[in-house]
């Protein structure tokens, strides 16, 4: 996965870097993925970076006369795509210096390309992979768009001292730690959680996705592993962990994915003498019961169950169990008011939607979790299993394609999104055979017999 996807950056941002050692590398090669997919950049400091790295940029422009420079970077754009600003460089300390947050709002109001993007390193670590910001710091301008805090995963099973945290006696005193405490996930998600740490001058309407750099391991995957969960536990939607050095700079994603259970349909196809699919026999319970359970033991965090048809009914099987249900007035206008009333329930913090089929028993949580992790993993906006060359339920959407899901109309899903966005699908080949929907009292009894001991 690219940095850019992994980020969810659009075509035009304002990202500001800070935090830990790995700045300066993130924003390069960020930058080198922009311009690859044709767009163009401008990468900048708004504290100092070292001289030699005004070198990286195809162009380098220093910030002397506003009015001057202004133009001068816009006529720059012009022939290059990537332009990297500062203020002036000392050779004597060999640093450049770094522009005002003011210059970098007015560079963005400047621009008459709405396709630029504009990345800021508005942080300094004296390169280790932990810090707690001073009083005058981060700098991140106002126009910010989008702050990527930098963790170093080396960080893990280290002294909380001045060897291995920049500022380390601050981040002891703000969390009320033993200095030369070691180094947990807890202690690096409370310091990046703190008002004081990781979420220190963030604008109020900018994104804030941690990254954890320097994931080249089982044991700093698992420390990332752990850390990201508890981010996620502290409000936090997006956690992406890699390793900026190496080929594939993202590893994973972590985010909330909300599992919702269509169960409200009227089952007009099993027959006038048959029960309602969701309240069909199923083991010890019913159809809508065991799906529910294997949505349960999954890796979900939220559950969601669409109930219309019989309502009280099906909400009564689901007592004591660990999901939300919802209740879908307009169940008889087709599957699409679900999908509509499911995405409706949920919180802000859900990045994804994995739709369940109540008439698909044959779902475990193994495959749940295969198509979550599909998604982590590749950033896709569409997750489907894949049985035999032919796709099949359950899916995920990413929140990206929701708006679309608001247009479909009927008894449908998002079959139609899959068609129209086919290259974004990324699959999750499945051996089971037996992910067929019961749509037909024989449908029921042959799959039961398949599946029921």
């Amino acid at each position: 996965m690219q940095l850019r996807s992994g980020l969810r950056l659009g075509v035009s941002e304002v990202v500001s870097i800070v935090g830990g050692g790995g700045k300066s590398t993130l924003m390069f090669r960020l930058a080198d993925e922009i311009v690859a997919a044709g767009g163009k950049v401008v990468t900048t400091t708004t504290t100092r970076i070292f001289a030699a790295q005004t070198h990286i940029a195809p162009v380098h422009l220093v910030a002397d006369h506003k009015g001057e420079f202004l133009n001068k970077l816009k006529e720059t754009l012009k022939r290059y795509p990537h332009v990297l600003v500062t203020d002036s460089v000392n050779s004597g300390s060999d640093k450049a210096y770094g522009i005002s947050g003011e210059l970098v709002n007015d560079i963005v109001m400047d621009s008459t390309d709405s396709g630029l993007t504009v990345i800021v390193e508005a942080d300094g670590s004296r390169m280790r992979s932990l810090k707690v910001p001073a009083v005058h710091e981060p700098v991140i301008p106002k126009c910010t768009t989008t702050v990527v805090p930098v963790v170093g995963a080396d960080i893990f099973n280290k002294l909380l001292n001045d060897e291995n945290v920049h500022r380390s006696q601050l981040a002891a005193d703000m969390l009320d730690l033993c200095h030369e405490s070691i180094i947990t996930p807890e202690v690096v998600a409370r310091l990046l959680l703190h008002k004081r740490g990781g979420m220190k001058q963030v604008p109020g309407h900018a994104r804030w996705i941690p990254f954890i750099n320097k994931v080249s391991s089982r044991s700093t995957f698992s420390h990332a592993t752990d850390t990201a969960q508890l981010l996620l536990k502290g409000g936090v939607k997006e956690i992406v962990v890699g390793a900026l050095l190496d080929e594939r700079p993202i590893v994973k994603r972590f985010s909330k994915v909300a599992a919702i259970i269509l169960a409200a349909g009227g089952s007009t196809r099993m027959g006038q003498d048959m029960e309602i699919k969701q309240m069909l026999p199923w083991g010890e319970g019913t159809l809508t019961t065991r799906v529910a359970e294997a949505a349960m033991k999954s890796d979900s965090e939220v559950i969601k169950v669409i109930v219309g048809n019989q309502a009280d009914r099906v909400s009564k099987v689901l007592n004591g169990m660990d999901v939300d249900v919802v209740c879908n007035a307009n169940w008889r206008c087709g599957q699409s008011e679900s999908v509509k009333t499911g995405l409706d329930s949920l919180e802000d913090d859900i990045s994804a939607a994995l739709f369940l089929l109540v008439d698909q028993p044959a779902v475990g949580p193994e495959l749940i979790n295969a198509i979550v992790n599909k998604f982590h993993e590749t950033g896709a906006s569409i997750v489907a299993p894949r049985v035999a060359g032919k796709h099949a339920n359950p899916v995920l959407f990413d929140r990206d394609l929701w708006k679309e899901l608001y247009l479909i109309k009927g008894d449908t899903g998002g079959r139609k999104l899959i068609k129209r966005y086919y290259d974004k699908v990324a699959w999750v080949d499945w051996n089971d055979d037996i992910l067929t929907e019961i749509n037909t009292s024989e449908d029921y009894k042959s799959i039961s017999r398949q599946s029921i001991p």
